[in-house]
């Protein structure tokens, strides 16, 4: 007969071996997970340059946090999906801001990102499709147009394909016309296997967080850039990743698109106080 000490013994071990490894899967695990740089492409001091180019590498404008703009409490106010815009690009800073809102680094010890993500695993990539003439850079003219791959770690982006594509997205998503009319398009795919090898089928779940947290970046960054945006969830996944020439594990999760509104959202504190107490007297709460 077994004595009661060994069974002590057998349950303390087994609690030991699930604490172990709950450990490892939530602490140690998203550490390990190699998350490169996309290179070694040198250091520039931070000057007011625009752009540069380096290594074939755009490097982007540094992300600007401390910024006369709207507050949070009013981009959140201010926010709405916007499909008009005018036929007028944004600016290589706007864009930056854009591409570091939806993914960019935040926190310089470990490299994390401005959106949550369920043990670092970070499964999203993201890509924008630019316009004719759709991004202006001062004094150099405008970002050729075509599709690029945006790269967190050096805040660059990476040509893919050169060329007009916001019509052939367009028809991609449906035929809906403001991908076609805006200045640019982000498009985010997922690598769901970052998230899943850590933490199983639940991690499909973690990752469809993940990509509406970094579309709500998207919104609220636009609307304090006084810019529109709407997400578009109706389009072709194979045929969207096609055009932007995707890795065989990204997959298209949503498209973003961006432009100069033609109409700018506002509402006042007044007004929302006035909504709320005429839904508190139909319920006869005031």
């Amino acid at each position: 007969m077994i004595s009661r000490n060994i069974i002590v013994l057998i349950v303390l071990l087994a609690v030991i071996s699930i604490g172990v490894a709950t450990i490892i899967n939530v602490f140690i695990a998203p550490i390990l997970i190699e998350r490169k740089p996309v290179t070694n492409i040198g250091r520039v001091e931070k000057t007011n340059i625009t752009i540069v180019l380096k290594d074939d590498f755009i490097l982007l404008p540094y992300p600007m946090i401390r910024r006369d703009i709207l507050s949070t409490e009013e981009s959140i106010a201010y926010r709405r999906s916007i499909r008009d815009y005018k036929d007028e690009p944004i600016s290589i800073e706007h864009l930056s801001q854009l591409l570091w809102a939806t993914y960019g680094i935040s926190e310089t010890r470990w490299g994390l990102k401005t959106t949550p993500s369920a043990g670092a695993t970070y499964p999203l990539e993201i890509y924008v499709v630019v316009g004719e003439r759709k991004v202006s850079i001062p004094d150099r003219g405008y970002l050729k147009p075509g599709i690029y791959k945006y790269h967190p770690y050096t805040h660059s982006l990476k040509l893919i394909r050169e060329g007009d594509y916001m019509e052939e997205l367009s028809k991609a998503a449906v035929n809906q016309r403001w991908v076609k009319e805006a200045a640019i398009n982000i498009v985010i795919c997922a690598v769901y296997e970052r998230t899943t090898r850590v933490y199983g089928e639940r991690g499909y779940r973690y990752v469809y967080m993940e990509v509406g947290h970094a579309g709500q970046n998207i919104y609220l960054e636009a609307t304090a850039l006084n810019l529109g945006a709407v997400v578009i969830g109706a389009f072709y996944d194979d045929w969207v990743k096609d055009i932007i020439k995707a890795e065989k594990d990204e997959h298209p999760l949503y498209i973003v698109s961006i432009g100069v509104p033609k109409e700018i959202y506002r509402v006042s504190e007044d007004e929302i106080a006035r909504y709320i107490d005429s839904k508190r007297r139909e319920r006869g709460l005031i």
